[in-house]
């Protein structure tokens, strides 16, 4: 597997259910996981947090449990957590096809935070095309499924 140059890490609190949404409702695969394992000193505070490399269609994310969420000492986290985290930013994941996507958050009773639509977006004298919808994941991190639809004149 080749790693992608940016690789976003996403903080999570509920490790799980994260997974789950993932993996089962979206279709991500896991390419390695560590978690929940208690190191050689056998300390509580040595405890490994549970994260998970996972990708889908060429995109790439890391998911990492957030095990003392407002600890000040943590590195990773530069102000309070509050949901919906990721607040400012959506990650474009552009893939072959929307539809299968749509019909495992539908079995799944998920729900959309944008129904699909069709965007036009101008590049040059061409407008590139392309067919999307957004969801929350159970962090509140806004996702935004793309397919290419094509390019046209402007």
């Amino acid at each position: 597997m080749k790693f992608n140059k940016l690789v976003p890490e996403l903080g999570v609190i509920d490790f799980e259910k994260s997974l789950k949404f993932y993996t089962e409702i979206l279709g991500f695969k896991v390419e390695y996981s560590r978690g929940d394992v208690e190191r050689e000193e056998k300390e509580e505070s040595k405890k490994e947090n549970k994260f998970a490399f996972i990708s889908f269609e060429g995109s790439q994310f890391m998911i990492d449990e957030i095990i003392k969420p407002n600890n000040k000492e943590n590195k990773f986290i530069t102000g309070k957590l509050e949901k919906p985290f990721g607040r400012g930013i959506n990650f474009q994941i552009e893939v072959k096809d929307i539809k299968p996507i749509l019909d495992r958050l539908a079995k799944n009773n998920y729900p959309l935070h944008m129904e699909v639509c069709e965007n036009w977006y101008r590049k040059g004298g061409f407008l590139l095309g392309s067919r999307e919808f957004m969801v929350l994941d159970p962090e509140g991190y806004l996702l935004r499924f793309s397919q290419d639809i094509g390019k046209k004149k402007v």
